[in-house]
């Protein structure tokens, strides 16, 4: 089956002087001129939720007997933190809740404004309060864009009600938000929606003849109608977008929307990644856990997902190479000269062509035997040496090239290693009985693991095992 829509009515009317003509006619004019720029908005904008029955997902906020649901039905809905991904309606269901509960809202744009805006809304929210009014409603977008001192500058009057905050971002607000400001407003993380949620909006706006594509003849197939659904990752705003341009341009074309006009609608950018916010994190923390793990696919799939969404290749390296040591280390030490030479090749190749080096080595160290005995043993020796009392340097273990160095006893009674047929002779080298590498039994460690406890012999001077050391 196939989804028909139909054509948009661009009206036009030549701007007339409101001096001189009467009200009715200047009343018309200017319906005439806030339709056509309605019309002039994206489809995304216009298929805005006018209520919350019309919104769609975040079912776990506004399901009845919910938090959110319960707030907004009782009209008390104080202060509230909006986070989540792009495109997850944040400022559609800011809007929806001022409404909801009757509330003027003011809203700001933390790209844009600056304390004296807020300052100026404040005022004004003060004065509506005083005058017997409703507590307003200030929604910011993207308030993890302002500074320590414009959130700062929110405080007094969050805290004593004169507005209440509806604060939208798009990255953790626990790093974004001051904790003050935080801890006076209630948390929401909104969830990417499903692909059935999108593939709803998209059949309402083919539908809509009054605010969506409702009234042309071009046809969107099923399965450019599901692609848009699963590959705008959860973003409505970007599925409904590419929708808007598949149908435009198919226009006079074949009026038919294609899967493969459905793919190119949606273009080669990678929706909802920021290399420099939670995606970002998150998804490098899903390739090292991924390889750590031993799912070489998995570690493969998000690595893909990083590259598409430009992630910096020299950032890729460097986790690499630290996994590498980390969750790796002795049990294959192969894996940290992958590694390097991966980051070097990068380095020399460049994208395209490195993304074949950087696959290489993902699955390599997915695969490589893990140990993270090394990693525990460095944190166990600092820790020692933070908190434990310093270990003084054994008196034939310190510097001896120097004059006068044996009449303090320096270097007395040293042992010279060579000396000996097998490298290790019967010599203290700490002064204190400490243990912090313990090598697993896995891979290349567990051969070390053999040598560590005939050397540990060896030094303890037990010489039975001194033709074995080697």
């Amino acid at each position: 089956m196939a989804f028909t829509v139909g054509h948009r009515v661009n009206l036009s009317s030549e701007r007339m002087s409101e001096h001189s003509m009467p009200d009715s006619t200047v009343s018309l004019f200017a319906d005439l001129e806030e339709d056509n720029l309605s019309k002039s908005e994206p489809l995304a904008a216009r298929m805005r939720p006018r209520n919350l029955s019309e919104f769609t997902g975040q079912r776990h906020l506004l399901d009845e007997g919910k938090l959110l649901r319960r707030m907004i039905d009782a009209k008390r809905i104080g202060s509230i933190i909006l986070s989540g991904p792009p495109g997850t309606g944040k400022t559609t269901l800011a809007n929806l809740i001022a409404g909801s509960v009757g509330a003027d809202l003011r809203i700001l744009s933390a790209v844009s404004s600056g304390v004296k805006e807020v300052r100026e809304v404040l005022v004004w929210a003060k004065d509506v309060v005083a005058s017997g009014g409703m507590r307003p409603v200030l929604f910011i977008d993207e308030i993890h864009r302002f500074s320590k001192s414009q959130q700062d500058a929110l405080l007094p009057d969050v805290e004593s009600g004169i507005v209440s905050l509806i604060g939208a971002t798009t990255s953790n607000p626990y790093f974004a938000v001051n904790a003050a400001l935080l801890s006076r407003s209630q948390l929401f993380q909104l969830q990417s929606l499903d692909s059935s949620d999108v593939l709803e909006l998209l059949v309402r706006a083919l539908s809509d003849g009054e605010r969506g594509l409702g009234k042309s003849g071009v046809q969107v197939n099923d399965d450019a109608l599901q692609h848009l659904a699963e590959a705008s990752e959860g973003d409505a705003r970007r599925a409904l977008t590419a929708l808007e341009i598949a149908v435009l341009s198919s226009q006079g074309s074949g009026e038919r929307v294609t899967l493969a006009a459905a793919r190119e609608s949606l273009g080669g950018r990678l929706g909802g990644y920021d290399a420099t916010g939670d995606d970002h994190y998150d998804l490098s923390s899903a390739l090292i856990k991924s390889i750590r793990g031993s799912d070489v696919d998995a570690g493969l799939y998000w690595l893909a997902r990083m590259l598409e969404g430009g992630e910096d290749i020299r950032y890729l390296c460097r986790r690499l190479v630290i996994l590498a040591s980390e969750d790796i280390g002795n049990a294959d030490p192969q894996a940290l000269v992958m590694a390097v030479a991966a980051m070097q090749a990068c380095e020399w190749v460049g994208l395209p062509e490195c993304q074949l080096t950087l696959s290489q080595t993902v699955a390599y160290l997915a695969l490589a035997p893990k140990s993270n005995a090394a990693t525990v043993a460095i944190g166990e020796a600092r820790l020692e040496v933070r908190e434990g009392s310093l270990i003084p340097v054994p008196m034939h273990l310190r510097d001896a090239h120097y004059g006068g160095a044996k009449d303090l006893g320096h270097g007395v009674d040293y042992q010279y290693a060579h000396n000996s047929d097998t490298g290790v002779v019967a010599q203290d080298y700490l002064g204190v009985d400490r243990s912090f590498y313990r090598p697993v039994n896995r891979g290349f460690e567990a051969e070390l693991a053999q040598r560590m406890t005939r050397i540990k012999r060896q030094l303890l001077g037990n010489q039975a095992d001194h033709d074995a050391v080697g």
